[in-house]
This record gives structure tokens, C-alpha cells and sequence, in this order.
């Protein structure tokens, strides 16, 4: 895999030295005949700089993290990954942004925060949120160097972008890659999986205990939270996801601000298996949209009038790809919203309109009115790491493998 990591940074920089030699040439004609070598080498030193320069810059806000707990059937379980440091639009303070399964468990004195100059603290107070799988940790310093948030929705595939962590505990780490995809969603994260999904894929090399470090865009800014990777050898493979930032920060904003996330919800039940042949017999020319099963009573779809067999097409204006890119979207959505949808029903669309409620409303109730969770397609392997060997079932596209993952211990 470094072959490839090696491969991909060269290319990248002989497109940086081939542009900077293009940029040239046209500047002065005249030296069209005449570039050598040493412009193009000028050119790669120059792409190797800015390089240097984002690491520099982002490194004194990655933290690496040690936790530990106790279970049962396990006994001591000890947990090591990374996070960034960030500041709060709500509150003042320092705080670090990491994965939830990196801490889960963890009393405030098992969780150990080792800063970029070496202090070791533990953490003064822990929000989590299992939905995201992020959690935020208050530390009892100040004056630390905080990361920024890029928009994660105009980064692009083929992107250039920079992983730091602590793989394998080697506290910060770099890496390079670029964005590979957007919006994965199929992913199983932990027993229950994760409900928000809409993650980033990359090739940047992430390995165990890269969890909760920062994938960085080329200005410098955090565009997403490592979180997983999908392998057959426990490590990386060139198959990294990372939480995409707007979806982290409007995570964060909400749990600092009033202590947990308010998701807003439908109250449908929906197709995991819409496949063509149910798109034909409900009149679609393709597999798209949101198939609903069923309607819980007294929800927001209820309310709606919606039916069986409706096909949500669009969700305030935003074309829905599937039903786990409709329960993503959902439930990002401000409570109390008024909605437009597109459905089609009997072959014919048209616009409804939906009054957004609370989706911990209805958990509280213990009313039947949480929309299932669809089943996911592809397990990957959190990055921290464990005692026990994991077997997992690996599915991308057609290839299917059932593979077995050792996690590896942090020496003591």
C-alpha cells in the first residue's frame, strides 16, 4: 500500500510541476525549448512545500487519546485513537472532537488526552452522540491552537487530502490521498451501526488508531473525522471513511449547545430492498427515491397523508437517492421545519407538505414511530484498537468476502 500512497503523491506532484512548467513557458515563450529538469524539480520542491506547510499548520491541533473500561465478558479493554482540538460557537473553552467508539465506556479518569507539546490531561466533561458516532471532550487548558471547519459540500472527488492520527499509536502521523467518493451510506459501524451516514471515501493511508484524527483539505481546514476502514488485513488498503465536517460541526454546535442532537423524523417505515423490478411495477424508470412500507400513527407522515407504496422522490428540494440518503437528510433537518416532498403515488407526482417533529419525541413515548434504519451493506472495521479478533463480511458492489480482522493492542 505505500507503493500506491507513493504512486499517488508522485502523481500529484508532477501535475503541480507540470502546470507550474505550462504556467512558465506560456509566461515567457522564449523558454518553451529550453525547460529542464531543474524547473520541474523546482516545481515538485515547491508542491512538496505546501505539503509542509498544511501538516505544520494543522499538527498542533491533533491530540492522541488513550481510554479504557471494563465489560464483563472482556475484562480491561483498552481503546487508542486521535482528535482535533476545536472551539465553540456557544461556549468558551477548548475542546476535542473524536469518535464515540474511541471513548465509549470510558470514565472520565480512564479517558488519557496527550497534547501536541506532550501534556497528558484527562477530560473535565463528555458529550457522545451514538448516532454520529462523534463524542466532544471539554479539557481544562487553554490557549490551545484550534482547527478550522471546511464546507464539506464543495469538496470534490479527486480532492487532494491529508489524514493525521495515530496509527498504530505513532502519534502525528501523515498521510496522503485524495477524496475517492462522497455520500457512502451502506456502512455497518459497531453492533448497531451507525443512523447518520453519509461519509467520505478516501485513499489517504488511515490504519487502527487514526479514529477521530482529522482528514484536512489543502487551505488547511478540517473536512472530515476518520472513522473506519474497510480491509481484509486489519489494516489500510486504500479504503478510509471519514464523517464529513458539516455533518461533525452541526453535531458538535448541537451537543454543546443543549447537550444532545435534536433529529427530526418522518414516522415511515421504508424499502431496504427497493430494487428496479419494485421501480418498474410503481411505474420508475430506475431504482431511486424512497420506497414507504408502512406509516407509524400520530407522526408526521401520518399527518401528511402519506401511503403505502409511495416512492419519496425529493426532500425539500433535494433529490433523494435512496432510503438511506432520505434518513440522513431527514433527520439533519431543523425540527419544526415545514418540508416539501416530491412522491410519486400510482404513477403520478406531486408536492406534500410535512411539519418536521422531534424523533426523540416519539423514542421517549415509546410509540412505534422511529423509521427503521436501514440494513447496511458494507461492514468496516472502526479504527481503534482491541483485544479480540473480528470476523466481518465485506461487500462492495459484486465482491463479496468473508474476512477475518485482528485489531491490534497499543504497547504499554
Amino acid at each position: 500500500m505505500r507503493v500506491r500512497s507513493t504512486i499517488v503523491l508522485f502523481g500529484v506532484f508532477a501535475f503541480v510541476g507540470g502546470w507550474v512548467a505550462f504556467e512558465r513557458s506560456h509566461a515567457d515563450p522564449r523558454r518553451g525549448a529550453d525547460l529542464d529538469l531543474d524547473s520541474s524539480t523546482n516545481a515538485l520542491r515547491d508542491a512538496g512545500r505546501v505539503m509542509a506547510k498544511i501538516s505544520k499548520q494543522i499538527s498542533p491541533s491533533v491530540v492522541h487519546i488513550e481510554a479504557s473500561h471494563r465489560t464483563v465478558l472482556r475484562g480491561e479493554v483498552e481503546e487508542t485513537g486521535s482528535g482535533v482540538i476545536v472551539k465553540s460557537t456557544h461556549l468558551p473553552g477548548e475542546y476535542v472532537v473524536t469518535n464515540r467508539h474511541v471513548i465509549a465506556g470510558s470514565e472520565l479518569k480512564e479517558i488519557k488526552i496527550t497534547l501536541p507539546d506532550g501534556r497528558q490531561l484527562n477530560p473535565e466533561r463528555v458529550w457522545d452522540d451514538a448516532a454520529s458516532d462523534i463524542a466532544v471532550m471539554k479539557v481544562p487548558v487553554e490557549g490551545l491552537t484550534a482547527a478550522s471547519w471546511a464546507d464539506s459540500d464543495v469538496a470534490e472527488i479527486g480532492h487532494p487530502v491529508l489524514a493525521v492520527g495515530s496509527p498504530f499509536g505513532l502519534s502525528q502521523s501523515v498521510t496522503f490521498g485524495i477524496i475517492s467518493a462522497k455520500s457512502r451510506r451502506s456502512l455497518k459501524l459497531g453492533d448497531k451501526g451507525v443512523l447518520n451516514q453519509d461519509f467520505i471515501q478516501t485513499d489517504a493511508a488511515i490504519n487502527p488508531g487514526n479514529s477521530g484524527g482529522p482528514l484536512i483539505d489543502l487551505n488547511g481546514r478540517v473536512v472530515g473525522i476518520n472513522t473506519a476502514i474497510a480491509s481484509n488485513s486489519g489494516g489500510n488498503e486504500g479504503i478510509g471513511f471519514s464523517i464529513p465536517s458539516n455533518l461533525v460541526s452541526r453535531v458538535v454546535d448541537q451537543l454543546l449547545e443543549y447537550g444532545k442532537v435534536y433529529r427530526a423524523y418522518l414516522g415511515v417505515k421504508l424499502d431496504p430492498d427497493f430494487d428496479i423490478t419494485k421501480a418498474r411495477a410503481l411505474k420508475l424508470d430506475r431504482a431511486r427515491g424512497a420506497r414507504v412500507m408502512s406509516i407509524y400513527p400520530n407522526t408526521p407522515a401520518a399527518r401528511a397523508k402519506l401511503q403505502k407504496d409511495d416512492v419519496i422522490l425529493s426532500f425539500d428540494g433535494i433529490d433523494i437517492l435512496d432510503e438511506n440518503h432520505l434518513i440522513n437528510v431527514v433527520s439533519l433537518s431543523p425540527v419544526g421545519k415545514k418540508v416539501r416532498l416530491m412522491v410519486l403515488r400510482r404513477g403520478e407526482k406531486f408536492p406534500i407538505q410535512v411539519d418536521l417533529s422531534d424523533r426523540s419525541v416519539a423514542e421517549d413515548d415509546s410509540a412505534p414511530a422511529v423509521p427503521q434504519q436501514s440494513k447496511a451493506d458494507t461492514p468496516v472495521e472502526p479504527m481503534n484498537f482491541s483485544k479480540e479478533p473480528v470476523d466481518v463480511k465485506l461487500e462492495i458492489g459484486d465482491f463479496k468476502l468473508q474476512i477475518s480482522i485482528r485489531r491490534n493492542i497499543l504497547p504499554k
